[in-house]
């Protein structure tokens, strides 16, 4: 009996153990509320997760949650743009009110080769997320940012489907070698030119940007050294986040394109006339007018342009994959140009782990985006021709005379062949010419971040990324094409084909070095890294036309001239110190060695330093109870940073070129093929550019008002330019060198206005301002008073015409020109000038530098609107001072180029009633004309549907027109022209789009 009761008292200690840690790990549901501290708003989608697992949930619309744990783990309440919070789970009723973070000063910003609180950065940083991106049938990521950031300035390059476009961050560094920024993307620095891609950034589909930060001057760019000196743009895509359940997102889109202007032109009633009136009724270009005697009405760019209807669908998925948090996404977009066939297909596929091992000691980003896009380009030269073109003939003549040209009227000469100075038919143009292109490009980068054990203060950082594209492409126009049949060697030979294929690899290779530690009032992070790049190309071109037979007449062949191949090292040093005092003194030192191999070894490295200090005044205590005030901080910048993207990779070294077929040397009676020597400069380097910089960030009534404001000051030396060299000598009467000087100056102002703020009502406002002036203050390395400087900006019209020239002390690309001299009514007088030297004569030594394309002032404004479940958004831009040469007016409007010997008209602008030039009067500073415009540039109205299938969805619904309105004084067809140039520009459409968003 004693050993059965010993029994029953072991069993019950055992039972009270077991029940004492069922107890203790007993499983609760936690449920609440997520709304927002300041005005109690619900939070939909918030994340709550369990620390340390894979457990989570997401609120609903109303910002309910509810969750299985165990009492007393702790969960984690996590929401882009508020502060996250920890609890531990000792209730099953758990509210949470969220700390809006509404200024982003514990917004965690990407910088180079790191990540840095933005109260904490001491550099012109800007960073734009998800929430504040354009709406609207966005195919390519700079369009994002159009208009958002305070010193950037994006210029789409026309309108045709996924356009590339020119980015100048703070004006350009460079006249010659490249002013495009610096992008990276995850870590991975890309390659700005990819062959037959419109536009590199496509790769990327927006639908998966989280962020872009944007660094402007050298204290933060400076950790690039020779790539920076235009900035720095760094695209960071979504990643999964740990705990997060399994989420769906769709993002689609329908769109619909139509022209927004055309250029005007005489119709063909209006031209008959013009030409009856101008040559006589019974003169030659009078009775040129028509086809047999009949007065056809084409309005040819109504021909080729068509309404284009277009699509874009994205699905994405986050959560994770056993302990690992992932993202992937698949796109396709189906984009149709106004232009009659052209079409761009786009499939992007990308994916992302980012786990952490160790407790958190090692943390993985891996991450991979493939894109497979296939161009089908239609033939741009219609453009133009659609403009010029006689009005009165017919698209197509069912005559055996035209069949030798495929059926499409043609100017024919009396022996019945084509007039090979007269224009093109514009449909046959585009029918009878076949451009496509396909272009796979993938991006993936391995990075990996260990936190030491035995020294958690220290972190080693490793990344490899590979960016790899192939394109191949094939241009075949038709034998009957009428501007493709001329002569070789006195045979007649026609049509023309072109195959292409062009591989580009960029391999990286970065590791760094990074110790922080807080002593007392003192916080230090020291860091210090290896950086090695290496870009290859190589490709070919192979091109023929053929002969009556059919017989091939290659022109360039890729197994000879038709092939190439190039390569360049990168590879660098870098370090960076930063260090806070009391959390209100903050300096920051970087340093980065680069050697190029596109130099000499003796010019190989360089150094590039920058030294940057803030200054918290906020954390004053004279400040400290100001409560209007959120925050106030005062930046001091400065730093050096190169350029070493000159356009070759070998400019220093002695090459010699081979001669083709068509270069040969006739000796005695035999032909050789040349070598010729090129010039060179083996003492080339890279351009450097000294940026100075004071900027102040500043906040009101808690993040209600918040923005920024910097000035700043930029000078480069060592610019490349084009200069004369003695006869005689380098074999050259001219080579790119390092001689001269430019100076930027300029101001940014942002900022930001919440008016409303209540549960169910947000008014947003946003408006950044910018100025720059630029001049040139060298040119050679001599003051010579004669030295024009360097001719640019070509122009149609005559031979080799320019309109542009960079000189010593004028702004780049000032326009060279003629002053016009007007008569009482206002109308220029042909071919009168101002005689500004007073010596009687009109020449060259008359001209004068008249303003230039950049605008001196640039704006963006945008709203964003919220009531209940509707939402309404804008944003526009304003440009002032800008100025535009009209080579479309100047070329084209004038009289004696509407009937040109042998016998054919071309039609004009109605510029033309106005001017009434005989004569082309290229240089006139007549044809120069203020293009400031406002462009309104996207209109969105959306409504949300909430709880659609389950709580936790939403599905909104959204109209947006892009391109809606231009308010300019500019009477060509878009103010909007990089360079400065208007000449034959693909308009812009103006867009409709229907779409809708759906998370699960």
């Amino acid at each position: 009996m004693k050993r059965q009761s010993n029994l029953f008292k072991l069993l019950f200690i055992i039972v009270a153990l077991f029940s004492f840690s069922a107890i203790n790990a007993q499983q609760i549901t936690v449920s609440g509320t997520v709304t927002d501290s300041v005005d109690g708003m619900p939070l939909p989608g918030v994340t709550v997760a369990v620390k340390g697992t894979t457990t989570g949930t997401i609120t609903t619309p109303d910002g309910n949650y509810s969750l299985n744990v165990e009492s007393g783990q702790t969960l984690v309440f996590s929401f882009i743009g508020y502060k996250s919070q920890e609890i531990v789970a000792a209730n099953t009723t758990i509210n949470i009110a969220l700390e809006e973070d509404v200024i982003g000063m514990e917004e965690v910003v990407v910088i180079g080769y790191g990540t840095v609180k933005k109260e904490d950065a001491t550099g012109s940083v800007t960073a734009i997320s998800t929430k504040d991106f354009n709406k609207g049938a966005i195919t390519s990521p700079q369009e994002l940012l159009v208009g958002r950031t305070p010193g950037v300035q994006i210029t789409s390059a026309g309108g045709e489907p996924g356009a590339g476009a020119t980015i100048r961050i703070r004006g350009g560094s460079s006249l010659s070698a490249s002013n495009d920024p610096l992008i990276v993307i995850d870590g991975v620095p890309v390659d700005n030119s990819i062959a037959g891609m419109r536009n590199p950034l496509t790769t990327v589909n927006p639908n998966d940007i989280e962020t872009f930060t944007v660094l402007k001057d050298a204290s933060a760019t400076a950790i690039y050294g020779s790539r920076a000196s235009n900035g720095v743009i760094i695209i960071t895509t979504k990643t999964g986040r740990e705990g997060a359940p399994l989420s769906i997102s769709y993002a689609g889109n329908m769109s619909v394109s139509t022209k927004a202007n055309s250029i005007d032109v005489y119709g063909a009633d209006q031209y008959a006339s013009l030409i009856r009136s101008y040559y006589g009724e019974n003169s030659d270009a009078a009775n040129a007018l028509g086809y047999n005697g009949e007065i056809y009405n084409t309005d040819w760019q109504d021909l080729i342009y068509t309404t284009a209807v277009s699509q874009d669908h994205n699905v994405g998925f986050t959560g994770t994959a056993g302990s690992f948090p992932i993202r992937a996404s698949v796109g396709f977009t189906d984009q149709n140009g106004i232009l009659e066939g052209d079409n761009m297909q786009r499939f992007t596929g990308s994916v992302g782990f980012n786990p952490s091992f160790f407790n958190k000691h090692l943390k993985v980003n891996l991450n991979a985006k493939g894109m497979l896009l296939d161009n089908t380009f239609a033939n741009k030269g219609a453009i133009g021709t659609a403009v010029y073109f006689d009005p009165t003939k017919p698209v197509r003549v069912d005559e055996a005379a035209y069949e030798q040209f495929g059926g499409y009227y043609t100017w024919l000469a009396n022996d019945g062949t084509r007039m090979t100075l007269a224009p093109s038919n514009p449909i046959g143009q585009l029918e009878q010419q076949s451009d496509e292109n396909t272009v796979n490009r993938f991006i993936g980068n391995a990075q990996f971040d260990y936190k030491f054990h035995f020294l958690p203060e220290l972190r080693a950082n490793l990344n490899v990324g590979i960016d790899y594209a192939d394109t191949n492409g094939e241009v075949n126009t038709d034998n009957t094409a009428a501007w493709t049949q001329t002569t070789f060697n006195d045979l007649p030979v026609s049509g023309f084909y072109r195959d292409y294929n062009e591989e580009k690899t960029n391999k990286l290779l970065d590791f760094y070095l990074e110790y922080a530690r807080t002593i007392g009032d003192h916080d230090i992070k020291a860091m210090g890294g290896y950086s090695w790049q290496h870009f290859h190309t190589e490709g070919y071109t192979h091109e023929m036309n053929f002969f009556e037979d059919g017989t091939e007449n290659i022109t360039k062949d890729k197994t000879k001239d038709g092939r190439y191949a190039s390569e360049y090292y990168l590879v660098s040093l870098f370090g960076r110190l930063n260090y806070t005092f009391q959390n209100k003194y903050l300096f920051t030192a970087t340093v980065r060695q680069d050697g190029s191999s596109r130099f000499h070894e003796d010019q190989r490295w360089g150094l590039f330093p920058s030294l940057a200090f803030a200054w918290k005044i906020k954390e004053e205590s004279f400040l400290q109870d100001v409560n209007s005030l959120s925050d106030l901080k005062l930046r001091l910048g400065y730093g050096i940073t190169g350029q070493q993207d000159i356009g070759s990779n070998y400019p220093y070294m002695p090459r010699y070129t081979i001669g083709d077929e068509r270069s040969q040397y006739l000796f005695g009676n035999q032909y050789y093929t040349t070598l010729r020597p090129e010039g060179y400069d083996a003492e080339i380097k890279w351009e450097e550019t000294t940026t100075y910089n004071i900027g102040l960030d500043y906040g009101y009534l808690n993040g209600r008002i918040y923005g920024t404001m910097d000035f700043y000051h930029r000078e480069t030396k060592d610019l490349l330019n084009f200069i004369p060299v003695p006869a005689g000598t380098n074999l050259t009467n001219g080579i790119f060198t390092n001689v001269g000087s430019l100076e930027n100056t300029g101001f940014e102002f942002a900022v930001n206005v919440k008016p409303i703020s209540r549960a169910d009502f947000m008014w947003d406002i946003g408006f950044n301002l910018t100025t720059n002036k630029n001049e040139i203050t060298k040119l050679n390395n001599n003051e010579d008073p004669n030295y024009k400087g360097v001719e640019t900006g070509g122009i149609a019209g005559g031979v080799g015409n320019t309109i542009q020239r960079h000189a010593v002390g004028q702004p780049v690309s000032s326009f060279f020109v003629y002053e016009q001299v007007y008569d009482d009514n206002g109308k220029p007088i042909e071919g009168l000038y101002v005689d500004r030297n007073d010596d009687g004569v009109i020449d060259i030594n008359d001209r004068y530098y008249y303003k230039d394309p950049a605008a001196k002032m640039f704006m963006g404004i945008n709203s964003r609107l919220e009531y209940k479940d509707w939402d309404f958004s804008f944003a526009g831009r304003l440009n002032l001072g800008n100025y535009v040469y009209n080579n479309v007016n100047s070329e084209r409007a004038r009289y004696n180029n509407l009937f040109v010997n042998p016998g054919f008209l071309n039609n004009s602008n109605t510029e033309l009633s106005f001017s009434q030039f005989t004569e082309a009067q290229y240089y006139s500073d007549y044809h120069v004309k203020n293009a400031s415009f406002f462009r309104m540039d996207n209109i969105s109205l959306g409504y949300t549907f909430k709880g659609l299938v389950k709580d936790n969805t939403t599905l909104r619904v959204s109209f947006t027109a892009q391109n809606v309105f231009v308010i300019t004084d500019y009477d060509g067809l878009d103010p909007e022209v990089s360079g400065g140039i208007d000449n034959d520009l693909y308009p812009r459409p103006r867009t409709f789009m229907i779409g809708a968003n759906f998370n699960f």
